[in-house]
């Protein structure tokens, strides 16, 4: 191993440390394009060939790199920025780039009818802890959930309040009451969803209004009617009770996922029928309709031989009377003389 001299260490030396602290001042010849919103920079500069084959690719592709993206980090620092939890953050533009893609941007979430109410009143939302202490289990648990710190549901002694009703099971009100919790909050989450779909909640039953109409009797009717456990089908109906309305069979589609050879079948089927140049013959129909045909000719050909020998005696009978009326005529006047 040849030996360096002190020299060509620091030399070196400086060398990497050059290389670790470049300058953020990069020099092109045409200036670069840059869209800030969507982080994109676009370098038309031409790359020499010589320069490409002279070095290694990846080192060349490397420092081409860091030039770009030393560029647009300094764009990013011209834009205003804040500090955000000890981090500065900038605020990007809108991105002026139309970039290709297989669906439309995801809309904002339109706010719920409980963040509506908080920003009226000026309610500030704060972070609450997951685990809370549990002064009867002497431990750490949960806020919610499973295993949740302070759980009622599992307590075995329920004490009866003394405006209650002695006789009346506190264990199953209190599961009946948690039902009606989770009930009015998913009917609350169904709002919110169709509010921000802009549709109209649909309501089961009779709506509280101060009068129904016929329309709504008979959905309230229709409604208490299929919520049987054969869902309507062997309940009686009312004297003058009509039929409701949408009742009768709906269409049933092919799945659009699944087993296609149903499909492919039919499809293959429909294209024989359409490629062949000739229609398709029914043999029983083409068979029935010479049948027929036959009859038709052979009734005909009857028909028209009684119907000659009737036209020919009556022909006969007729030409016999005037006959002998031109005879009586005749010998009426055979006296007489004709110039």
């Amino acid at each position: 191993m040849a030996a360096c001299s002190v020299e060509e260490l620091l030399a070196k030396a400086e060398q990497e440390e050059a290389e670790k602290l470049r300058s953020i001042t990069v020099h092109k010849e045409l200036d670069l394009d840059f869209d800030v919103g969507s982080l994109l920079a676009c370098d038309k500069n031409r790359i020499e060939s010589r320069d490409f084959r002279g070095q290694k690719k990846e080192d060349f592709l490397r420092a081409l790199a860091r030039d770009n993206t030393q560029l647009l980090i300094n764009e990013i620092w011209k834009l205003q920025t804040e500090r955000v939890e000890e981090a500065i953050v900038a605020k990007l533009p809108e991105p002026s780039t139309r970039l290709p893609r297989e669906k439309a941007p995801l809309k904002p979430r339109p706010p719920t009818k409980w963040e509506q109410f908080a920003k009226l009143k000026g309610i500030q939302k704060k972070k609450k802890t997951n685990l809370v202490w549990d002064d009867t289990a002497k431990e750490w648990r949960r806020r919610w959930g499973y295993k949740r710190a302070k759980d009622n549901t599992k307590e075995w002694l329920i004490e009866v309040p003394e405006t209650a009703d002695s006789n009346e099971d506190q264990f199953s009100k209190r599961t009946r009451a948690k039902k009606e919790r989770v009930a009015k909050n998913e009917l609350n989450r169904l709002r919110n969803i169709a509010r921000a779909q802009k549709v109209k909640s649909p309501g089961v039953g009779l709506l509280p209004k101060a009068q129904q109409s016929r329309d709504e009797l008979a959905q309230a009717v229709s409604v208490a009617r299929t919520s049987t456990a054969s869902a309507g089908r062997f309940q009686d109906r009312l004297a003058k009770e009509k039929a409701p309305r949408n009742s009768g069979k709906r269409r049933k589609f092919e799945p659009l996922i699944g087993d296609f050879s149903s499909e492919r079948q039919k499809q293959l089927e429909l294209l024989k029928v359409l490629d062949s140049r000739r229609p398709k013959l029914d043999i029983t129909k083409a068979v029935n309709a010479q049948m027929r045909q036959e009859d038709r000719e052979e009734a005909a050909a009857k028909h028209g031989r009684k119907g000659g020998k009737g036209r020919a005696g009556r022909g006969g009978k007729m030409a016999g009377r005037r006959g002998k009326r031109g005879k009586a005529e005749g010998g009426r006047g055979g006296g007489k003389k004709r110039d």
